[in-house]
C-alpha cells in the first residue's frame, strides 16, 4: 500500500533509523535530494536498498537543471528552462526541439539510476518571484505552454509521469515561500486568464500538480496547498484533473500558517491532496508519520501511475541509458546548444551550487 507522506534520509546510504521510517505504513514516497548523492551507482544502490524495505514506495528528485539539480556528478548537465525560453525568442522551432530533448535526457538519466519522478516541470510564469526566476520557461503563457508541452512529452516518452509546480502559479509573488509568507492579492479571474494558463493548457500532459506555498488572499484564506477551493472546487471540479496532487513541503514557511506538522499533514491531505511532503526535519518526519496513522490511504492506482519505468542496471550510467534509444543524441544535441563552449558546464560549476535544502 502506497502511503500518504513522502520523507526524505540522512545520507548516502540508508541508516538503521531511516529504514524504520521508510517501513512505516503511511510512508508512500522518499525525496532524495544532494546530500544523498555521490554518483550514479551509489543512487542506484541507495534506490534498490530503499525498495527492498519498502516496495510500494515512489522515489522522487528535483531535477530541473539550472541551479536545481541535485543529480550532478557524472550526470548530464541540463540548462535553466530559462535558457530555453530565451532561444524560443529567437527560434521557435529550434527551442520546441530542445525542450522534448532536455525532458527526454533529463528522465532517462534519472530513470537509469533507479528514481521514479523529478518533481518537473516548473509551470510558473517567470516576473518577480525571488524562488522562481530561470526556473520558468519564460514570462508568456503560450511560450511556457508550448515548451513545457515539448518537455513533458520528452518525460513521457522515456517512461516517466510528469509533475506541474506550483500551481496556480508563483511567478507573481517575490517573497520565497520557502522561507517566508507569501500572499498574492489578485483577483481569481485575474490569476485564472494569466498565471493558471500553462497548468490548464497543458492537463493533457500532466499526471501530477504540486500546489503552491501562497495565500490567494481573494480566493481563500489558506495556501493553495490547504485549500479546498484551489485543490477540490478548481483542479478537480473545473478542471477535472484526476492526477496526483503532491503538496509542497510542509517544513516549508509558507506552510507554517497550519500549525506544526501534524496539523499541516492532516489539512493537506483534508484539503485534497494525496501525498503530503515532510522533509529536511527528521523530528517532523517521525511527528508526520505518526499523525499520518488517523488519515485514510491515498488512491492507489492514482499514485501507482507515477511509478517510473525504470532499465535494470547495467553497471554503470552510460550503460543503463543506452538502453534507452534516443539518450545519446538527446544528450549531443543539449550539449552542443547549451554547453559546447563551456570548459565547465555552467550548471554545475561550484559558484552555482545551492543550498541542497531548498529548492522544491
Amino acid at each position: 500500500m502506497y502511503g500518504v507522506l513522502m520523507i526524505d534520509i540522512d545520507s548516502t546510504a540508508l541508516t538503521a533509523e531511516d529504514v524504520s521510517l521508510i517501513k512505516q505504513a503511511q510512508v508512500g514516497g522518499v525525496i532524495l535530494f544532494a546530500r544523498n548523492v555521490a554518483d550514479a551507482a551509489q543512487v542506484r544502490q541507495l534506490c534498490d536498498d530503499i525498495r527492498y524495505h519498502n516496495p510500494d514506495i515512489l522515489i522522487g528528485v528535483d531535477q530541473e537543471g539550472g541551479r536545481v539539480a541535485r543529480l550532478r556528478n557524472g550526470f548530464s548537465p541540463l540548462p535553466a528552462m530559462g535558457k530555453l525560453g530565451e532561444r524560443f525568442e529567437q527560434d521557435p522551432a529550434q527551442a520546441l526541439s530542445l525542450a522534448y530533448d532536455c525532458g527526454y535526457l533529463m528522465a532517462t538519466e534519472v530513470l537509469a539510476v533507479g528514481i521514479d519522478l523529478s518533481f518537473a516541470p516548473v509551470l510558473d510564469r517567470g516576473g518577480i518571484s525571488q524562488v522562481i526566476g530561470d526556473r520558468s520557461f519564460h514570462q508568456e503563457p503560450q511560450a511556457i505552454i508550448a515548451l513545457a508541452s515539448q518537455f513533458m512529452r520528452g518525460m513521457k516518452t522515456a517512461g516517466m509521469a510528469t509533475t506541474g509546480k506550483h500551481f496556480p502559479g508563483h511567478g507573481a509573488i517575490a517573497p520565497d515561500s520557502h522561507v517566508a509568507e507569501a500572499i498574492d492579492n489578485r483577483s481569481l479571474d485575474e490569476i485564472i486568464n494569466s498565471d493558471m494558463q500553462p497548468f490548464a493548457q497543458t492537463l493533457p500532459w500532466l499526471d501530477a500538480l504540486m500546489p503552491a506555498h501562497v495565500i490567494f488572499s481573494q480566493v481563500d484564506n489558506k495556501p493553495a496547498g490547504f485549500s479546498k477551493i484551489w485543490l477540490q472546487d478548481i483542479i478537480r471540479e473545473q478542471l477535472e484533473f484526476d492526477g496526483v496532487l503532491f503538496s509542497d513541503d510542509l517544513s516549508m514557511a509558507g506552510a507554517q500558517a497550519a500549525g506544526d506538522v501534524s496539523a499541516r499533514v492532516k489539512a493537506a491531505i483534508n484539503a485534497g491532496c494525496d501525498i503530503a511532503l515532510v522533509c529536511n526535519d527528521r523530528i517532523a518526519a517521525h511527528e508526520a508519520a505518526q499523525a499520518a496513522q488517523e488519515l485514510p490511504y491515498p488512491n492507489q492506482n492514482r499514485v501507482k501511475s507515477m511509478s517510473g519505468k525504470i532499465p535494470a542496471w547495467q553497471g554503470d550510467l552510460e550503460s543503463t541509458c543506452q538502453q534507452f534509444d534516443y539518450w545519446q543524441q538527446a544528450k549531443q544535441n543539449v550539449m552542443q546548444a547549451f554547453f559546447a563552449a563551456a570548459e565547465t558546464p555552467a550548471n554545475h560549476s561550484a559558484s552555482d551550487s545551492i543550498d541542497p535544502t531548498t529548492y522544491k
